[in-house]
């Protein structure tokens, strides 16, 4: 019996062609879905509660940013560290950004 040939750990990760076609994948199953309790069972069954908390924090923190508060206080009412609000402060720099158009269309702006 011959030793098998076993991927290496974490060899998926770096596989970016085939990653970058299962995300395009992803993201177009994910437009099909038009039922927002449908779209937050799938966030359930994709995601850890960790995980999900990240991208929750992360969505907060952007309409916080959006509406005018600052990062020091965004940071002490989400328990969060200042790289990541700085960097979604970047973020909605970017005018193309995808976040931006989407926070617009929630009605999110600056002092509302």
């Amino acid at each position: 019996m011959g030793i098998q040939n076993k991927p290496k750990r974490g060899a998926g990760r770096r596989d970016s062609a085939a990653n970058a076609a299962a995300r395009r994948e992803l993201a177009e199953l994910i437009v099909s879905i038009n039922d927002p309790a449908a779209l937050e069972r799938l966030f359930d069954e994709l995601f850890t509660r960790a995980e999900l908390l990240d991208l929750v924090l992360r969505w907060r923190l952007l309409k916080m940013l959006k509406e005018g508060m600052t990062q020091r206080v965004i940071a002490e009412n989400l328990g969060i560290s200042l790289c990541k609000i700085t960097r979604g402060s970047r973020v909605l720099k970017q005018p193309d950004a995808v976040i931006v158009k989407l926070l617009r269309q929630a009605g999110i702006e600056k002092g509302k």
